[in-house]
């Protein structure tokens, strides 16, 4: 059957996936653009504000190692229709909040707990199950699709909150969720065995995937309690925290004030921040080409030594409209390039069963990374008046994970299998 098809149907898979990480993506940048508003309208200062944000960081990342858990239990399809409800649900309900903790319960744990489920440890699962060859080249596009998100959303719903309201742009956000769901029912399989097929690059009978049992919580501790054993799980969990804070926790929460502190308006953060998206698809696809024939670790060296320079450049680029530019070309082109080399690294040290759980840990950490620089972000705006502290201390975190990032193990290519410790533990 696989041979009689053109097109294997896990290109198919990559393309629902992608729709979904995008939609997932535009939700989650939101916040920079309802920041503002909210604080204009609710009188709530802007490190309250940054508080949920960071709420929905923590949710974010914190959700990763038991949605691979539950993903592996109750199947990917399942698990994502079941995320993408509880977005829904998050969102819509935001528009009719009053108080500051409804902010914090509607975008801060729901928002943050469904989106931990459409997360990059979704793509892990996707490239891992249906990929064998090509694996870190969907890692890349996939990961792709998230800036797409940005650069979909992003000047859209800037635009909208300017002329109608920030409540407009929630409703409309809740509607292309609508959208996207029955796509995922209709399209999304969990394995390729569902369709008659093997994972793309293998060749031979496909069996059906034996069932997985037991509590996914204690699945997911206890692939954690394996993982932290391993030197590279440390190191790549370290410097993945440094990658959320110097991404999603200031640059995607903090980019669009800081512009507007320069005296731009929102659609012009949020052009910048597309912008990233446009260049980060590039980049990010690049390196998935290039996580499948180089060293990891120097690619990873590359990505944090450049971000940490170009953060350091940020505070002096607010001059005029063409410098920020290049920062926002600059910047993107590795806003996710890490995310491929880290889970093929991942993948070498602790076999294709295993990656997805374990990256699950390590971008809880990156979570935890971005939520704190969220928070603190916006503690610093409020103490030094401006976030040259902020922008300059993250760049200094960055150079210091790309030396950290020459000390991992599982850098090179490796045979797709477990190690010997790990695969006895499974």
């Amino acid at each position: 059957m696989q041979s009689s098809r053109k097109i294997h149907y896990g290109w198919v898979v990559v393309g629902i996936t992608c729709l979904v990480l995008l939609t997932s993506a535009g939700i989650r940048s939101t916040p920079g653009i309802l920041m503002v508003p909210l604080e204009e309208e609710f009188h709530w200062s802007r490190a309250t504000i940054a508080l949920a944000v960071s709420i929905n960081l923590i949710m974010y990342g914190c959700i990763g190692p038991f949605a691979a858990a539950v993903m592996e239990r109750f199947g990917i399809r399942r698990s994502v229709l079941c995320a993408l409800t509880l977005v829904g649900v998050g969102v819509a309900s935001t528009a009719l909040m009053r108080e500051v903790w409804q902010l914090i319960v509607m975008w801060g744990v729901l928002v943050g707990a469904g989106t931990g489920f459409l997360a990059t440890v979704l793509s892990a699962t996707i490239a891992s199950r249906w990929f064998t060859a090509r694996r870190g080249l969907v890692i890349g596009i996939l990961s792709g699709g998230a800036s797409t998100g940005q650069l979909l959303f992003l000047p859209v719903m800037a635009n909208i909150t300017a002329a109608y309201g920030w409540r407009t742009t929630v409703i409309s956000i809740a509607l292309v969720v609508c959208f996207v769901a029955p796509l995922v029912a209709f399209l999304l399989r969990d394995r390729p065995s569902d369709v008659g097929l093997m994972p793309y690059g293998e060749t031979g009978v496909p069996k059906p995937a034996a069932p997985v049992t037991g509590n996914p919580v204690a699945l997911a501790f206890r692939t954690l309690g394996h993982a932290v054993h391993y030197k590279d799980f440390w190191l790549l969990a370290g410097t993945y925290f440094i990658c959320g804070a110097s991404t999603n926790g200031l640059i995607g929460t903090h980019l669009i004030p800081a512009c507007m502190d320069h005296g731009y308006t929102a659609v012009t953060g949020a052009t910048l921040l597309a912008t990233m998206g446009v260049f980060n698809f590039i980049g990010t696809t690049s390196s998935g080409w290039l996580a499948d024939k180089f060293d990891n670790r120097w690619l990873l060296f590359t990505y944090y030594a450049l971000r940490g320079l170009s953060l350091m450049y940020l505070p002096f680029s607010f001059t005029d409209f063409y410098t920020m530019t290049l920062f926002a070309m600059f910047y993107g082109l590795d806003w996710f390039a890490t995310v491929s080399p880290t889970v093929r690294m991942l993948t070498n040290t602790f076999g294709r069963e295993k990656s997805g759980m374990v990256y699950g840990w390590v971008f809880t950490a990156h979570q935890l990374g971005g939520a704190s620089a969220a928070f603190f972000g916006g503690l610093l705006r409020e103490n030094f008046g401006g976030y040259m502290e902020a922008f300059m201390l993250s760049g200094t975190l960055c150079l210091g994970a790309a030396i950290a990032a020459l000390f991992i193990g599982g850098g090179r290519k490796a045979p797709d299998r477990a190690t010997p410790a790990v695969a006895a533990a499974a």
